[in-house]
């Protein structure tokens, strides 16, 4: 059992981590070389340039500069000090949603701390319970619950600090929830034009024998929607053509790589081996090699082309529609299209940059079976995960190691030794078995066959979530592996539940206070490091950077993270308030955490805040959970009197999430007609002679196939390439209409439109 003194050199241990990595990051930050890793938005916007060419060769790589190591704390208080509207416009709505999470943990838990320490720990501490018991404990059981006796009228206190941490954390919510919505209103009132404000995405357009996909669709928006239809871009499946453009362009990295080489030393042709990794098969030449190999991928990218322009199975039955205003785009995603439910599905279009694209060429009809599938896959995933981490975790502590190594008895018993291994290594080893849980359960998300990236996030969001829950949480308070915990909880009344994990609750205390510390403290200060973005962008650098192109796509700035880093939070606050009156002593913890990684993600960083529903929700969850613990942790302590009264309060917190839902939700789901008429009228005043919409959006969904493919054959910055079709509109205009804008098509328009599934 972990004692103060465990937990005081654990908190040393990882706070001296924290800062090793943050003065790492303070000095790293300062060096050219690594200046388009750490501020690399800076650099797309063109607020930053590299060295100029006149400069030292030294000064490219190394910051000689003095005075900037004696000021390299300055980016903390420049972080803070930021104001919320240039934060929006430096890294977007999204990322300063997502600050919004850690302001909430803290606005929730600093009166929560205040309260539960001048209340909780003199009420707890001031009992001689445990010192009459025969049990083994420690001076943090003696501030929790645990040293009250049965009965007590202390108990009340408890219960009275039960509802106050419940009314405080719904306040909390409510004025977020409110905030975030306000914000969320006025950034789609203030935002640039952009695609997706235009545009909706239809699925499981009907088939027609007479008529392609594209006639189809614009057939059916110009009855329906003839005051506002525009365009449409049909979904084509190029996931084989993707693959080959992308094979292409690695062979073209190389090649230039081995051309550089050869430049500086021509007296000597590269050579290569042709096997794996270059490591064994026939030594070629390099350049000739590369050539060759892309000749041949060039000439299977045309005939795979010829396939999706002339197959009719590559084309799906589903369509990017833009509309001429927003209002226009706003009915046709939130209505019924037809009298079938289940035909001409309508919903928002993700951002161009967010679509992903190799689920578009999914079946409708699969996407039902594929989640079902995957739920199944979940459920067996989350209770098998647990028996490694179990086994692992069994022999991370005093007595799994001197059963598994006896020899090793003497040593584990020298006092750093053993409060190193009780404070800091059950959460080290949790740690590192959960690292490779994001990347299975972002596979999963994607076989599921959502559109966006962000919604692909916020269901790995979710679900890493519920993993955590069941196997960290529930795992960790539950002894044994989760075939045994499954088997515990069937054998008993389901009334049961609650109190046998109730009873363990006060009991794993120390373990998550040492999970907050490595995981919290030390893990969210590394991540400032960067440090797989950084390594990843010097190999690139070296070995694939030719061009001042090929530098931007290495310099990637990559996202907040939500997938993982949302969950985490969550996850914080689930702990902090089921302990907040069971063990007060944890709140500091949590605390540490949220102001740390505040302050820390102030400085790292679109789905416009719509993820804020399933960040309320969760919080909705973790407090309903605590209050049902409590109960269960009570009625072992007999407070026949006391347990009750906890009734309300779950009944208290769903009905104030209904009342939120009600309120709040449809901000995040809809569009309101009211604001998108605002925004048309208010684009007519401001630009009466805006750029030709049509001209603007017919090409914003294009498969990103054929504009990588048309970039490596120097067509990229020329436009799209015009050919007139064959094809008369339904309507046999004589000459171009407003509605079907004559008959000139982009080539990627041609490749979709001239035949007919």
């Amino acid at each position: 059992m972990a004692t103060v003194e465990d937990i005081g050199l654990a908190a040393v241990i990882n706070i001296i981590s924290a800062l090793i990595f943050l003065i790492a990051f303070a000095i790293l930050r300062l060096q050219p070389v690594n200046d388009r890793v750490y501020f690399s938005k800076w650099y797309i916007k063109g607020l930053r340039t590299s060295p100029s060419a006149g400069e030292l060769f030294v000064k490219k790589f190394v910051n000689l500069d003095y005075r900037s190591y004696i000021r390299f704390l300055n980016w903390v208080p420049d972080a803070l000090t930021m104001p919320q509207s240039e934060l929006i416009d430096h890294a977007g709505l999204d990322s300063a949603v997502y600050l919004r999470i850690y302001l909430l943990g803290l606005k929730i838990f600093i009166p929560v701390f205040f309260f539960t320490w001048a209340i909780l720990i003199p009420i707890n501490w001031t009992n001689n319970t445990l010192e009459l018991s025969k049990e083994t404990y420690s001076h943090i059981d003696k501030l929790s619950i645990s040293n009250i006796p049965h009965a007590s009228p202390r108990l009340w206190a408890h219960v009275a600090m039960a509802y106050a941490v419940t009314l405080w954390t719904c306040f909390m919510l409510k004025k977020e929830y409110e905030t975030v919505a306000n914000m969320r209103f006025y950034f789609l009132q203030s935002e640039k034009h952009r695609p997706d404000q235009f545009t909706v995405l239809v699925k499981n357009v009907p088939p027609d024998a007479h008529e392609s996909v594209s006639e189809t669709v614009q057939s059916f928006f110009l009855v329906n929607h003839h005051n506002n239809y525009l365009t449409n871009q049909v979904v084509c499946n190029a996931n084989k053509l993707a693959k080959l453009v992308k094979m292409k362009q690695k062979k073209q990295n190389w090649l230039g790589y081995y051309q550089i080489k050869y430049s500086k030393n021509p007296s000597k042709r590269p050579m290569m081996k042709t096997g794996f990794l270059g490591l064994w098969g026939k030594k070629v030449d390099a350049m000739e090699y590369h050539e060759t190999e892309i000749e041949k991928l060039s000439i299977q990218i045309a005939e795979e082309r010829k396939n999706v322009m002339n197959n009719p199975k590559a084309i799906m039955p589903a369509a990017f529609v833009s509309l001429k205003t927003r209002w226009g785009a706003a009915v046709c995603a939130q209505t019924q299209q037809a009298r079938n439910p289940t035909l001409w599905l309508t919903e928002w279009a993700p951002e161009p940059r967010d679509v992903y694209w190799k689920n578009l060429a999914i079946p409708y009809v699969s996407l039902t079976i594929r989640k079902v599938i995957m739920g199944v896959a979940f459920f067996f995933l989350t209770f098998f995960y647990m028996i490694p981490i179990a086994f692992v975790q069994s022999l991370a502590n005093i007595e799994g190691i001197e059963k598994a190594a006896p020899f090793l008895k003497p040593i584990i018993h020298i006092k750093p030794i053993k409060s190193f291994i009780q404070g800091f290594l059950p959460g080290i080893v949790l740690k590192l078995f959960l690292y490779l849980l994001p990347r299975i359960l972002m596979m999963m998300s994607k076989f599921e066959g959502f559109m966006s990236i962000s919604r692909l996030e916020r269901r790995c969001a979710s679900r890493y979530y519920l993993f955590n829950f069941v196997n960290v949480f529930l795992g960790s308070i539950v002894a044994g592996a989760a075939f045994e915990q499954l088997n515990t909880f069937l054998n008993q009344p389901a009334s049961r539940i609650p109190e046998i994990i109730g009873m363990a609750i006060p009991m794993k205390a120390t373990f998550f206070i040492t999970y907050v510390m490595v995981d919290g403290w030390s893990g969210t200060a590394a991540d400032i490091l960067r440090l797989k973005k950084l390594v990843v962008y010097h190999l690139k650098n070296v070995f694939l950077v030719k061009t001042e192109r090929d530098r931007q796509r290495a310099m990637n700035p990559g996202t907040i993270g939500f997938n993982t880093g949302e969950p985490q939070i969550q996850f914080y606050i689930l702990i902090g308030l089921v302990y907040a009156v069971v063990t007060p002593l944890l709140i500091p913890f949590i605390l540490v955490f949220f102001g740390l990684a505040f302050v820390i993600c102030r400085h790292q960083y679109e789905s416009r805040a719509a993820f804020w529903p399933d960040v309320h929700g969760r919080v909705i969850t973790a407090l309903i959970t605590s209050q049902i613990l409590l109960m269960g942790l009570l009625s072992t302590k007999h407070a026949v009197a006391s347990t009750p009264v906890l009734l309300a309060l779950p009944v208290i917190t769903i009905g104030f999430h209904i009342y939120c839902k009600g309120r709040f939700e449809p901000a995040f789901i809809r569009y309101p007609l009211q604001e998108a008429m605002n925004k048309d009228t208010l684009d007519r005043v401001r630009e009466p002679n805006i750029r030709n919409q049509k001209g603007y959006l017919e090409n914003a969904y294009i498969h990103p196939v054929f504009k990588d493919d048309a970039s490596d054959d120097d067509h990229y910055d020329d436009g799209p390439v015009i050919i007139p079709t064959k094809r008369h509109s339904r309507r046999n205009t004589p000459e171009p209409s407003g509605k079907s804008d004559g008959f000139m098509l982009s080539l990627p328009q041609v490749i979709l439109e001239n035949h007919k599934p």
